[in-house]
């Protein structure tokens, strides 16, 4: 009832990194993004890709959070 209206994103852990997808509305969008931490340090993912729905980001984001992980792993920080 007093919510502000935002979901709060559940970090996900992936090799040992936790990834926590951010979606930002720009417009009627959401713009790709997501947080990625590991050992106190962090990485802030941010894409140009734009989706409709912010689950469906979110979802995305995800995905190219643990692409990136895959990739490039501690050199990530």
């Amino acid at each position: 009832l007093f919510g502000s209206g935002k979901e709060e994103a559940k970090g996900e852990t992936y090799q040992g990194f936790t990834i926590t997808p951010k979606p930002m509305k720009e417009g009627s969008q959401f713009r790709l993004s997501a947080l990625i931490e590991k050992d106190g340090k962090e990485h802030h993912l941010i894409r140009a890709d734009m989706l409709g729905s912010q689950e469906e980001a979110a979802s995305v984001a995800t995905a190219k959070a643990k692409q990136l992980i895959d990739q490039m792993g501690e050199k990530l920080f």
